[in-house]
């Protein structure tokens, strides 16, 4: 695991030196930088920071060369099957020269090409120097696990693990993306492939590159397919749940791979139960284990947060180590450091708890297993199973749901600090959603601004550069919009389904994981993110096996449950989340009030002052929750002054 870094035509090896620095900590166990040229006298560098996982000795060290020089790698990532593709590689006159999967990934590309990219399973970002044919190849693995971002000007090219790296490089682009901002006020994150820099973007996953003589190519070599509606799924469901517990450890099995220590997150939901579980029967060696949980008076009122004695119990149950973490962080000073991190502003306050983890879990562990993916796969997430409560709340009579309950839905109190908050932030959503047709009922259950909310929170002069003739919906949806068609004959879940995996979960959830655990030299694995094991998953196991009943994850409990305590089976979706209602009420107040005040505000200019005014003050008094917005809008507050300012 490693943060990676090239340019090609654009700086020289002092900024290449620079840009490998800035991801000290994805690697800080060695680094090496390897410099070229083109034919034309050009520079072309390529740079690596080690994190040490498997072969620890300086055999491992990156960039690294084929013998005869042709071909160079620099390599980010982790290959699970990698131990067969060394032997047919070997088959075909390979000599290998450390144990590491960085080579077999580069003598994988000398033999097939970019054919040879599907073959891979695991974790990948990595590029390869052809000197022969002067061009750059670069990768991003099935799902996107690890981050690839890009960067191509005229005949100027440059790749690194993080953003930051690039802007190391002399005139590099620090211009907000209007684009984006649109779609992170909408979901809090901005879809791949954009960022909120403009100019740079990220390699989407499953997709390659080539650079060459100036001109950059993406094509994609592979996708998550899903059958049609009327496809015929055969088999009986007692035989799909041992084929999938079966297939689901195998999973597990390959990824504790390792020459060093190997932990696992825990908290109280299905996903990461079901990956200690399946480590559990892989290794008789005691397991390590890593919770996160706030003070009481933190969690009040807020029921996405997990029960931390569930997980304990839990890791009881399977004779972990057990780290149950309590926290009480200096959020304001941590914050800013976060946001350098995640190189894009991120409103989701999970971004604090999943570091704090891997902060405290490098101590003793360096690899950690998650349960990341589970959701995407088996219809995990509230708004799968709320569109069928939405088709029976569209049979209530047009003129009452319109004329009584959805306004006095929307006119509730947000009830902060109780245990009706998040009923009350649920019936708000459904009462704004719950009457459009699916895709947009979809949609708008995975938004937290709609888009006249957005244009009323700009300041007017922006308003009018961003929307530029097109309404906000029609920019912000469009990427998910395509999604959807993409896959529009399969079931409507499944639809869904391949939304939250080629958007939400990418852009969102292995982006802030990756981040937030590389900030602490750790990696992470996701197991339920092996591509053949969600292949077959989307055409073995149907819609009506993932929720039934209203229970989701159907079919995962029902082939782990042999496996699991009943307590985690019976346990409501909860996760790593955090206590941002009270952090903004208490720790952060201060900074919400110094960093979007009317001056601060206005000077900024993307917003109109008095529109933030208003949602903070509502927010306050508790009119309305606006916890997520407020976090936002602070995020990228803090994110503009680390890297536009």
């Amino acid at each position: 695991m490693c943060g990676i870094a090239g340019s090609i035509n654009w700086g020289d090896e002092t900024s290449l030196n620079y840009m490998n620095d800035l991801l000290t900590h994805r690697g800080p166990d060695d680094q090496g930088i390897w410099l070229g040229s083109s034919r034309d006298g050009g520079f072309v560098g390529l740079a690596s920071r080690r994190l040490s996982i498997l072969d620890l000795s300086s055999a491992g060290r990156m960039p690294m060369s084929t013998v005869d020089g042709r071909l160079t790698i620099t390599y980010n990532g982790e290959i699970y099957n990698q131990a067969a593709l060394r032997r047919d590689l070997e088959a075909k006159g390979c000599v290998f020269r450390s144990r590491t999967d960085t080579e077999v990934v580069l003598y994988l590309y000398e033999h097939y090409g970019a054919e040879g990219i599907p073959k891979l399973n695991g974790m990948f970002a990595f590029a390869i120097w052809d000197s022969l044919k002067q061009e750059l190849f670069v990768a991003r693995d099935h799902f996107g696990i690890k981050p690839l971002y890009y960067c191509h000007r005229d005949d100027r090219f440059a790749f690194a693990s993080e953003v930051k790296a690039l802007l190391a490089l002399p005139d590099a682009p620090r211009r907000i993306n209007k684009r984006a901002l649109d779609q992170y006020l909408t979901f809090l994150w901005v879809p791949d492939p954009l960022t909120m820099f403009d100019e740079i973007l990220k390699l989407p996953a499953g997709h390659f590159g080539r650079w060459r003589e100036g001109e950059f190519q993406t094509e994609q070599y592979w996708d998550l397919e899903f059958p049609a509606s009327d496809h015929d799924f055969t088999k009986p469901s007692k035989d799909l749940e041992f084929e999938l517990r079966d297939r689901f450890c195998s999973s597990v099995n390959a990824q504790l791979q390792s020459d060093v220590p190997v932990g696992s997150f825990l908290s109280a939901g299905l996903d990461s139960s079901c990956v200690l579980a399946a480590m559990s029967r892989a290794t008789s060696e005691r397991l390590r284990t890593y919770t996160i949980t706030f003070p009481n008076e933190h969690r009040r009122g807020e029921s996405t947060l997990d029960d931390p004695r569930v997980a304990h119990r839990t890791a009881e149950h399977f004779g972990c180590e057990h780290t149950e973490i309590v926290v009480e962080p200096d959020v304001a000073g941590l914050l800013p450091k976060l946001v350098y991190h995640m190189d894009e502003p991120v409103g989701d306050p999970a971004i604090v708890s999943c570091y704090l983890i891997a902060q405290r879990a490098r101590e003793s562990s360096t690899v950690l297993l998650s349960g990341v993916g589970g959701d995407e796969l088996f219809a995990g997430y509230r708004k799968h199973a709320a569109v069928d409560l939405a088709r029976k709340y569209q049979r209530i009579p047009t003129v009452l749901r319109e004329r009584l309950l959805e306004p006095i839905a929307l006119a509730l109190p947000s009830m902060r600090g109780t245990p009706l908050k998040g009923h009350v932030r649920l019936a708000k959503k459904m009462a704004r959603a719950a009457s459009h047709p699916p895709r947009e009922f979809f949609l708008l259950s995975s938004s937290y601004l709609s888009a006249t909310q957005i244009a009323e929170l700009y300041a007017p002069g922006f308003r009018d550069e961003i929307q530029d003739g097109q309404t906000c919906d029609e920019q912000t949806w469009a990427q998910h919009l395509r999604y959807f068609d993409h896959v529009g004959s399969a079931e409507f879940l499944n639809q869904m389904l391949y939304v939250d995996t080629k958007a939400f979960m990418v852009s969102l959830n292995l982006t802030y994981t990756d981040k937030m655990t590389m900030a602490s030299s750790v990696e992470t694995r996701v197991p339920f993110l092996d591509w053949e094991l969600a292949e077959w998953v989307a055409w073995n196991i149907p819609p009506s096996l993932k929720i039934r009943g209203g229970q989701s994850k159907h079919i995962l409990r029902e082939a782990m449950g042999p496996l699991l305590p009943r307590e985690v089976l019976d346990q409501k979706k909860a996760g790593f989340g955090a206590p941002v209602d009270y952090w903004l009420s208490s720790p952060l107040r201060q900074m919400v009030g110094d960093l979007l005040n009317t001056e601060r505000v206005s000077d900024r200019g993307l917003f109109d002052p008095a529109a933030v005014n208003r949602m903070v003050g509502e927010h306050w008094v508790g009119r309305h929750d606006w916890s997520l917005q407020i976090w936002a809008l602070l995020t990228l507050e803090l994110w503009n002054q680390a890297f536009i300012d």
